[in-house]
């Protein structure tokens, strides 16, 4: 059986916002910029939000695990 490839996109911009979200929360640890950080986890939020609006297998609409920053 073949896997969906949007499956695997939403899988993995999930597994990256959560890195991204521990990158950041480090960063605000050591006092510094997350500025860029901040901005690129935005960008994959979006593309994951549109991903799962998009997705015609009917993703669960809570594949960000509620961890939003």
């Amino acid at each position: 059986m073949e896997e969906d490839p949007d499956a695997y996109r939403i899988l993995k911009l999930r597994a990256e916002i959560l890195e991204l979200g521990s990158a950041i929360r480090q960063l605000q640890r050591e006092g510094l910029d997350d500025a860029a950080a901040q901005l690129l986890i935005a960008r994959k939020r979006a593309r994951l939000d549109h991903l799962v609006k998009s997705d015609p297998a009917g993703v669960q609409p809570d594949i960000l695990g509620g961890q939003r920053s």
